[in-house]
């Protein structure tokens, strides 16, 4: 059997700490500002994630393209030549046309390493509900699981992430076209603050609204708490688009209180996601009841 090499992408948010940590690659997405095209990489420090975010607070417009067939070529390719088979978990398809590139690529590199396999798995999620799912998949995979194991296993628990997000402002959801001009300026007028989660079909959706931002960053918890299966026994993750460290410490202390957890894991929101929700953006996520909330219903 051999050995399984999980993969995903820029849209998981993962750190380098956990990159490493869980032996997991990723593949890179692209940012756009002011015509010049640079890498999306999560291996960025504090001072990357604030002059990032600070693009964006002088009013300029970032936007991203998806991975280049080049890019799952080489990364493909570096472990197949390793002799691994390959579970490659995507940002949700409803967010990026990436998955569906990739898979053009595994199949036509199946075609010369006949005796390897390439998954490429639609997450329907993004963020760190993408990244977590890819390291829940590398612990299962380091229990000597086949890839068709590993596969299946996310198959069946990527619609048990929950994620609950709050925006500071509209503006960076408007001018990435999520909202109407005229909903983000009444909302940033009248304070009003959507809750937004990955919907059952990986869409991601405003859920409810709440009114002040003390009041939504404590509503994000208390929607995880009612969400969250055995809460006790994993990692409560929360990742922020440089908020400032005195809400970071806010909503670690109502979870603390809320939520009995084994630990907290705290990280940013990368370039890619953090290019359409904007600065001050702040999540919460963990693994517990089915994803039932459908957008279109």
């Amino acid at each position: 059997m051999n050995k399984v090499k999980i993969i995903t992408d820029s849209c998981s948010d993962l750190s380098k700490e956990l990159l490493d940590k869980y032996n997991i690659d990723y593949a890179k997405m692209n940012t756009v500002l002011d015509g010049e095209t640079s890498p999306a990489v999560l291996e960025w420090t504090a001072e990357d994630v604030h002059a990032f975010y600070e693009i964006m607070r002088s009013g300029k417009r970032l936007t991203t393209t998806q991975v280049p067939v080049d890019e799952y070529q080489q990364l493909f390719t570096k472990y197949l030549d390793q002799g691994y088979d390959i579970v490659y978990i995507a940002c949700s398809s409803k967010q990026s046309g990436s998955v569906n590139t990739a898979a053009v690529v595994a199949n036509k590199l199946m075609e010369t390493y006949k005796d390897n396999k390439i998954f490429c798995i639609d997450s329907l999620n993004s963020s760190f509900s993408e990244g977590i799912l890819a390291i829940e998949a590398s612990k299962f995979a380091s229990m000597d699981k086949s890839a068709e194991e590993v596969a299946e296993w996310v198959m069946t628990h990527k619609k048990t992430i929950h994620e609950f997000c709050t925006v500071h402002s509209l503006d960076a959801l408007h001018r990435a076209g999520r909202v109407k001009a005229s909903a983000a300026f009444f909302g940033n007028l009248l304070g009003v603050k959507p809750i937004i989660v990955s919907d059952y079909n990986g869409e991601q959706a405003a859920f409810k609204k709440v009114k002040g931002r003390a009041n939504s960053i404590r509503e994000i918890v208390m929607l995880l708490k009612d969400a969250l299966l055995n809460s006790e026994n994993q990692t409560i993750y929360v990742s922020h688009a440089d908020c400032s460290q005195e809400e970071v410490d806010q909503i670690v202390s109502i979870i603390k209180k809320e939520i009995p957890c084994k630990d907290i894991c705290i990280g940013y929101i990368g370039p890619i996601i953090g290019a359409s929700i904007g600065p001050d953006a702040i999540a919460v996520y963990g693994f517990g009841k089915p994803v039932t909330f459908n957008k279109g219903e």
